[in-house]
């Protein structure tokens, strides 16, 4: 059993995650110790757009340290990523390999190289004599199968491997159904390294529920479960927040929120689409936030959706928490 306190680490879900999320949330909530960013995609050409480096850049994730991770099959190619944002300054990258999306999976990229774990270490052996820095590795159980992680875990147990991060889902579940707990179980068991949990950690019962299942756990990583309950890492390490507060805490966290896109989106559709997203989740956290949600999505014009949310707020709704043990797919309208 480890008595340290526990270590969490912000999910990278594209689209969600960003540069902009982080910073707004690292303004008005606490409790996470550092981010992974969403993947950067390898590129054929020597030279890499500045543009696709911009957001993980340190100077620029001040408020909340950030692990870049990069999306490829090519040793190549992810050698020369790994010089140019070690060249940034950052001293740890993160490969994927538990991207669930078919589209990303049938290039043998992300989940879908978890079926070829000789390729996986012919990968491995060619990036680490020429890594410049810490490597971790982010995974599923596999997949189709959830063995499949078995022999990848046996691989990565012959690299220096800084840390495994371990979601317990097979790629194709996506996120439906529940974390396979007796398969990560079996995985702290294989890996000589150390493992992070990650998967439907959506409320303070389900944090507690797992750790007291997994002591010897230390880093623990939530993603959707963040977007839904923004205080959900500060409750985890001991922060009370009285429930009057969150609502007025929560729309001064939206409104620096939504002026980050405003500046950095083009145009008001890419606008528009972005807090659609955000509001798939958002909606879960207030009283008849669901109806709002639906508001929201079924508006086409930029003002409307502003005057929506203006008058959703300003009925001074009531802040409301997922229960325990429900999946976020549970959740969603």
């Amino acid at each position: 059993m480890n008595d340290r306190p526990p270590e969490l680490i912000l999910a990278p879900l594209k689209g969600y995650t960003d540069e902009v999320f982080r910073n707004a949330f690292a303004r008005h909530f606490d409790g996470f110790d550092g981010a992974l960013a969403p993947f950067i995609p390898t590129v054929k050409d020597k030279r890499i757009r500045p543009a696709l480096l911009r957001g993980v850049k340190p100077e620029r994730n001040r408020r909340l340290p950030v692990v870049p991770q990069i999306m490829s099959n090519s040793p190549e190619d992810f050698i020369r990523m790994a010089y140019a944002l070690t060249d940034q300054g950052h001293g740890e990258i993160n490969w994927n390999l538990g991207c669930p999306f078919p589209m990303v999976a049938k290039k043998s990229k992300g989940s879908g190289l978890l079926p070829q774990p000789e390729r996986i270490d012919t990968f491995l052996d060619q990036v680490f004599p020429q890594l410049p820095c810490r490597l971790s590795v982010k995974l599923r159980l596999g997949r189709k199968k959830p063995d499949e992680i078995n022999r990848v875990l046996e691989t990565l147990n012959d690299y220096p491997v800084s840390e495994i991060i371990v979601h317990p889902r097979t790629g194709i579940q996506m996120y439906s159904g529940r974390p396979d707990l007796d398969r990560f179980e079996h995985c702290l068991d294989l890996s000589r390294h150390p493992v992070t949990y990650n998967g439907d950690i959506n409320c303070l019962g389900d944090f507690q529920s797992l750790s007291k299942r997994f002591q010897d756990v230390t880093r623990w990583m939530i993603g959707r479960g963040a977007l839904i309950n923004p205080y959900l890492p500060g409750e985890i390490k001991g922060t009370d927040f009285p429930s009057d507060d969150k609502v007025l805490r929560f729309t001064g966290f939206y409104s620096d929120l939504y002026r980050g896109y405003q500046d950095r989106l083009s145009g008001p559709g890419h606008l528009l689409n972005r807090m659609k997203g955000f509001w798939t989740y958002f909606a879960l956290t207030f009283e008849g936030g669901k109806r709002a949600a639906k508001q929201v999505h079924r508006c086409k014009r930029i003002h409307r959706y502003e005057a929506i949310v203006s008058e959703f707020f300003s009925s001074e709704p009531r802040w409301v928490e997922p229960g325990e043990g429900l999946s976020v797919d549970e959740l969603l309208p």
